[in-house]
């Protein structure tokens, strides 16, 4: 609750106990009547994968916005509930009119008021009083299961919200999960780049030294130059990429690009383990909402099966009523017929059936089988590709840790071609090519060690999303 500013509150000594008693109710009743926003909490920085999926998966508007519509569809459940509950119409009128009454029918429908009365010999303009006031109490005693179908019907849709509540938090945390993986892939290229041009920086002053000794020729100056040209070139690349990446993950995050900071340290270290044999795809949300999605349909058609039957009520009323006449039609003028001093009461059932509706509800009934059919259809093919996507994710998996045991062996004998290279121009044995090829290997190697360690964490990723589940992840 929000506290009241007693500032705002506008009490004076001077006034009376029962004026600033008052007027704290208003001020309590203003601080209730318009609460303050809730603000979130920042994530704390630098922020590990596992913190980024969760804090993401709690925050992130879509997923407020998903669980406002399970809360919405389990309220339709209690509204489908209230149909049981007996129904208690009151009315209460007080009118000034004439009383002339003739004999006849009206359709129902019209818009002329009943009169009740005997009939008038001639018409007047004089005009009595006349008051009116009733309670009827309705409750349908037999509803052939309409009511247990509509509530079921309900229930099949709070399902269904609650399938798309967990794939939206599903998507959010693979999202989450992937922009953070980009930003550690950026900055391990970052870093590698940084380390290049450090290289070329130092490779250049050596041979431009060289060169004005007269030791190398002048070209090689000028390769030293363009290449330690490129390697700058590829640092700002790099260095855009991670702020683009890091412009991602503070979406999903909330927060500014400038504050995100990340904690990649454990991704870089041993890949994690295989993941387990997979489990049925049928649990996956998206399988599961679409399967909702199917018994939804059912439920409808059971609902419009139940609903060609007869409505059976049973209904009690009591009225008062009052007239400034009498049964002769003698004007009793005054304030009579304002006193309800004639009483009524009734109790009995109605049945209702709609014979003619039987016509629309068959054509409701094959279109909701219809979608029903196309409904199934899609469960069917969501399963498909969602097995296709499970085993794709596993070869991925397979493929991404065999090429992280290899890379570390590319770049061990990357720097050691680099080292022989440098010393074999230092002694006239190579050319400047042979050196800045080897960097340029050496900096692919670098780069691409990295980047085959969070792969087998993208792989991961991938066999989670496939799955459904996003709980290795987050261990």
């Amino acid at each position: 609750m929000r506290l009241v500013n007693r500032d705002s509150c506008p009490t004076h000594r001077s006034q009376g106990p029962a004026v600033q008693r008052l007027l704290v109710v208003v001020c309590v009743g203003a601080a209730f009547a318009h609460p303050a926003v809730a603000q979130l909490s920042p994530p704390s920085f630098p922020i590990t994968l596992q913190n980024a999926i969760r804090y993401a998966s709690d925050n992130y508007p879509a997923i407020r916005f998903a669980m406002a519509r399970v809360s919405a569809q389990e309220s339709g459940v209690d509204l489908a509930r209230t149909s049981y509950l007996p129904r208690l119409d009151s009315s209460l009128q007080i009118n000034r009119a004439t009383r002339n009454n003739v004999a006849g029918l009206l359709l129902p429908g019209t818009a002329v008021p009943g009169i009740s009365g005997p009939v008038s010999d001639a018409s007047s303009s004089s005009t009595i009083w006349g008051s009116a006031g009733g309670l009827l109490l309705s409750w349908e005693a037999f509803d052939f299961g309409l009511r247990g179908a509509s509530v079921d019907l309900a229930r099949t849709l709070v399902t269904r919200a609650n399938a798309g509540a967990e794939l939206t938090r599903l998507d959010v945390g693979v999202r989450t999960a992937d922009a953070f993986l980009h930003v550690a892939a950026a900055q391990e290229t970052v870093r590698a780049a940084r380390a290049n041009v450090e290289r070329q920086e130092v490779f250049a002053n050596v041979v431009a030294t060289l060169v004005r000794n007269q030791l190398r020729p002048g070209a090689d100056d000028s390769r030293a130059q363009a290449e330690l040209a490129l390697a700058r070139i590829q640092l700002i690349q790099a260095e855009q990429a991670e702020q683009i990446a890091r412009a991602s993950l503070a979406q999903w995050l909330g927060v500014a690009p400038a504050d995100v900071q990340i904690a990649a340290g454990p991704l870089l270290q041993t890949p994690p383990a295989p993941p387990a044999a997979p489990p049925t795809v049928t649990t996956h949300p998206l399988a599961e909402m679409e399967m909702a999605a199917v018994e939804s349909s059912r439920a409808f058609q059971h609902v419009l099966d139940r609903s060609y039957f007869p409505r059976i009520n049973l209904q009690t009323a009591y009225s008062l009523r009052g007239t400034g006449a009498t049964a002769s039609g003698t004007n009793l003028g005054g304030g009579h017929g304002l006193d309800f001093d004639t009483p009524n009461w009734a109790v009995g059932l109605t049945a209702t059936f709609p014979l003619f509706d039987w016509f629309s509800l068959r054509e409701r009934t094959r279109i909701e089988a219809h979608n029903e059919r196309a409904e199934r259809a899609t469960y069917d093919r969501v399963v498909r590709e969602l097995s296709a996507q499970t085993e794709q994710a596993r070869a991925e998996m397979n493929g991404a840790r065999r090429v992280a045991e290899n890379t570390p062996i590319q770049l061990q004998a990357a720097r050691v071609l680099e080292q022989q290279s440098r010393v074999r121009y230092d002694a006239g044995l190579a050319t400047i090519i042979e050196v800045a090829d080897s960097q340029r290997l050496l900096l692919q190697a670098e780069v691409g060690d990295a980047v085959a360690r969070l792969g087998v964490w993208r792989a991961l990723l991938a066999d989670a999303a496939a799955k459904g589940d996003i709980s290795e992840l987050l261990k």
